[in-house]
C-alpha cells in the first residue's frame, strides 16, 4: 500500500516538473519572440546604431548646419542619440 503511494506521490511530481519545464520553454520562445521584434523596431527605427554612427551623423548634419543647409533633423538626432547612449 504505502509503495503505490510512492509511486502516486513520484509521478504527480515527475508530471509536475514536466509541466514547468515545458512552461518555462514557452516563456523563453516568448521572449526570444519579443527580443527579435524588438531588436527588428530599433533597426526600422535607426535606433539600433552604434554610438559612432550616431555622432558621425550628428557631425554630418553640425556640418550642413554650418553652411547653411540646417535640416530639421538635428535636434531629434541629437536628442535620440542623448537617448541612447545615457
Amino acid at each position: 500500500m504505502r509503495l503505490g503511494l510512492d509511486v502516486d506521490i513520484h509521478k504527480l511530481e515527475a508530471e509536475k516538473l514536466r509541466k514547468g519545464k515545458n512552461k518555462a520553454e514557452e516563456d523563453l520562445d516568448s521572449l526570444k519572440t519579443d527580443y527579435k521584434k524588438l531588436r527588428l523596431s530599433m533597426r526600422t527605427a535607426s535606433l539600433g546604431k552604434t554610438s559612432e554612427q550616431w555622432r558621425q551623423e550628428i557631425k554630418e548634419e553640425r556640418t550642413k548646419v554650418d553652411s547653411g543647409k540646417r535640416n530639421f533633423r538635428m535636434p531629434k538626432l541629437e536628442k535620440a542619440f542623448w537617448k541612447k547612449a545615457c
